[in-house]
């Protein structure tokens, strides 16, 4: 193995499938390996876990969050990238940006191999995340079903790696298909969180909280409450892109949705304005992130929410 890994980038859950592979690697050689989170490395905590081993061992050293590497300890890791020990692997885990720069230029000099892990913003990057998840995780998934999941969950990662992970697991032998796919995601979440989705964006706030209520009561997680509204947002902003007299039959590739769920889209459009739409992007965004952790009151968070969105229906 190469002496030493570079992790770069923003994107965490492209972050944590490098890193797995390469400790799937370092675990295949029996190496022993040491993880230190970079902001809590006090003085010296480095320069032993670096330390040659008595019994040339094998062994590797991560450490994350490279960019929080306080200025006392970064001398430690400069020294060794001169001169490494060759039974010692060394991951470094660096989110990008200026933060720890210095250090970052020292470590490429070093010649690491890097693994760019930067934000995917094209809809075909996602898609190739998925399929590559699912080859991972040892599936094949057509490319209608890739498609089709990346539509349902949008760009969260985090969300397509678990969806992929327990799709792989419960899908019959065979390729990964759409209705696989679609049965998966409607068993997930559409049984509850999309009934509080649709009244919703229906703007009847009245219904929306008791069906968010019996959605809780039998034990629905709010984060896929949110991630139920999301969804159904981001398919009547899609729909209201599209050309207005075009069948829905015809929309579906380019829009990667089922026709019914074109249809059911133009239904929920009647009375959202691209401003309303707006401020219910807003509003979940604040949700899902408070029912994530960012609150001590989740439930109060996505009832706080519903209401914002309900009444988004009418702004002009």
């Amino acid at each position: 193995m190469n002496p030493f890994y570079l992790i770069l980038g923003s994107e965490a859950a492209l972050a944590d499938r490098a890193l797995n592979k390469v400790l799937a690697q370092l675990k295949e050689e029996k190496a022993e390996i040491t993880t230190i989170f970079a902001g809590d490395a006090l003085l010296g905590d480095i320069a032993d876990a670096l330390a040659p081993s008595l019994f040339s061992e094998r062994r590797a050293l991560i450490i994350r969050d490279l960019q929080d590497l306080p200025d006392e300890a970064k001398d430690e890791l400069t020294r060794y990238l001169g001169e490494p020990d060759a039974n010692t692997t060394v991951v470094f885990i660096h989110k990008g940006g200026v933060k720890g720069k210095a250090l970052l230029d020292a470590i490429k000099k070093a010649k690491p191999e890097t693994i760019a892990c930067d934000a995917l913003k094209k809809e075909a990057e996602k898609e190739g995340f998925v399929r590559d998840l699912f080859l991972d995780l040892g599936r094949k998934a057509s490319p209608a079903a890739v498609k089709a999941l990346v539509g349902a969950l949008g760009g969260d990662l985090r969300e397509l790696q678990q969806a992929a992970s327990q799709i792989a697991l419960d899908a019959p032998a065979g390729v990964i298909d759409e209705e696989m796919v679609d049965k998966f995601h409607q068993g997930r979440v559409e049984t509850t969180g999309f009934d509080v989705a649709d009244a919703t964006l229906e703007g009847n706030l009245p219904v929306a909280l008791v069906c968010l209520r019996s959605a809780l009561e039998t034990g629905t997680d709010p984060v896929m409450v949110t991630s139920a509204i999301a969804s159904s947002i981001r398919s009547l902003a899609k729909v209201s892109g599209a050309a207005n007299g075009a069948k829905s039959f015809e929309l579906a590739g380019q829009l990667a949705m089922a026709p019914w769920q074109i249809d059911k889209a133009r239904r929920q459009l009647q009375g959202w304005t691209p401003r309303g739409l707006s401020r219910a992007v807003q509003a979940i965004a604040l949700a899902d992130a408070q029912v994530k952790g960012a609150s001590s009151d989740p439930i109060y968070a996505l009832e706080k929410a519903l209401a914002q969105i309900s009444s988004a229906r009418a702004a002009r």
